[in-house]
């Protein structure tokens, strides 16, 4: 290797800014290497808008060849580490090994679906990780108002109309708030099904969003409740069948849509490292450097980072967090070549933003409430700041949908045993 070679996997919000930012320090001096399974970033925070017919697909997947100029991009699905030797394995799309070695090696292989031990989950529920989940649960919410509508009898007709999300964190609390006002648009249409569409949150927790300020969650659960979902919390799924749910409290809940949106755990595959990890996550310390092995470095999800904020605890699995240590890791590595001096990685939260469709949002920047109308304007500039691109096209998709009415058509590009709760695609970290 001529140049030194630095082989970064992942290309969630860790790996991809830790790629961008080696690549602006680099200036063609080292051979940056990013390995993923899809060639493009996916921006995760708008995959309920996608599965809510507002935004196209395209516009929440950017291109890494076309924003990351001068990084080699290898697709493929890392399988394999040998730490001793510098070198990692890793398949293809079409299934065929390759090997790659490196100087430095960065671990942001990001998050999947947390399974939970809940009787038919894996058979009849379907998580929210990627573009494949998000087109089937568009065209599945379609197929079930349309099948609602000649449906042989009134509880058949009421089961497809009715809709359980389970979680209430930020991804399960914004696709009851974007689908509810997507089904009863496309209800609307229908004269049959007017007053019948219902959606279900569920959560043992106490309260939506627990994570967050309790002001951000006062004002998301006061804008569910307007629009009719139904807030069951303390509660969770004891059983999943082809009919419907069973539920902790003893209630069986007809529906046809089990949507699950419990939360995420590391990618598997940081478990054939054979490093040290704590609840999954590979161990490192404030430098974002694995211990015993100074040229493996680990980010994002995939990493349990100190949390110098709040001594004894590690950073939590967010966007927020995983960008920041994308640009912290790169500057790191930076050091180690003797280009200025690594720092530990110290983030205090800088606030949240939850869409809740539309014209509501619920944020706190820097610590200030907002809820309504200024709350969705600072969500939708925040994420166009965020976006590395397609803010073009995002805004054009957002104006549209705010003048025209919903496209309620299944596009049948997705079936459902290609998304299964257990392989959900591992592309990305979790939101912020």
């Amino acid at each position: 290797m001529a140049r030194p070679r630095i082989v970064i996997v992942g290309a969630g919000f860790a790996g991809f800014t830790a790629a961008r930012e080696l690549t602006r320090l680099s200036r063609g001096g080292a051979e940056i290497v990013l390995v993923n399974p899809t060639d493009y970033f996916l921006y995760l925070p708008l995959l309920p808008e996608v599965a809510a017919g507002i935004l196209e697909p395209r516009r929440v997947t950017v291109s890494l060849q076309a924003t990351l100029p001068g990084v080699r991009q290898v697709l493929g699905q890392v399988d394999g580490f040998d730490l001793d030797h510098r070198r990692i394995t890793y398949r293809d799309p079409e299934g065929r090994a390759g090997s790659l070695g490196y100087h430095r090696l960065v671990i942001a292989a990001g998050s999947v679906n947390k399974l939970l031990p809940v009787p038919g989950v894996t058979e009849y529920a379907h998580g929210f990780r990627g573009i494949p989940e998000a087109l089937y649960l568009r065209d599945h919410i379609t197929r079930q108002i349309e099948l609602a509508v000649n449906a042989p009898t009134e509880a058949e007709r009421r089961a497809r109309c009715t809709f359980v999300v389970v979680g209430a964190g930020y991804t399960g609390t914004e696709v009851a708030a974007q689908g509810v006002l997507f089904t009863e648009a496309l209800a609307a249409q229908r004269e049959e099904l007017r007053g019948k569409v219902r959606w279900l949150l569920l959560d043992t927790a106490d309260r939506l969003l627990p994570s967050l300020d309790e002001r951000l969650s006062v004002a998301a659960d006061e804008v569910l409740r307007e629009r009719g979902v139904e807030l069951l919390l303390r509660t969770s799924v004891k059983e999943a069948t082809e009919d419907g749910v069973h539920l902790s409290t003893g209630d069986f809940v007809p529906t046809r849509s089990l949507i699950w949106c419990v939360g995420v755990r590391p990618d598997p595959v940081v478990e054939g490292t054979g490093l040290p990890l704590k609840s999954g996550r590979v161990v490192v310390d404030e430098y974002l450097n694995v211990p015993g092995h100074p040229d493996v470095y680990a980010i994002g999800d995939a990493a349990a980072v100190p949390d110098l904020t709040r001594p004894g605890e590690i950073t939590g699995m967010t966007a927020q967090h995983a960008t920041r240590q994308g640009t912290a890791v790169a500057k790191n590595i930076a050091a180690s070549y003797g280009q200025g001096r690594r720092r530990p990685y110290r983030h205090h939260d800088l606030g949240f933003v939850v869409d809740l469709g539309g014209l509501d949002s619920a944020a706190n920047p820097l610590g200030v409430p907002l809820k309504g109308l200024p709350a969705k304007v600072v969500t939708r500039g925040y994420h166009l700041l965020s976006m590395p691109g397609n803010r073009v096209r995002v805004a054009a998709d957002w104006l549209l949908d705010a003048v025209l009415p919903k496209q309620g058509v299944q596009l049948g590009l997705v079936p459902g045993d290609a998304v299964p709760l257990d392989s959900a695609s591992p592309e990305t970290e979790k939101r912020d």
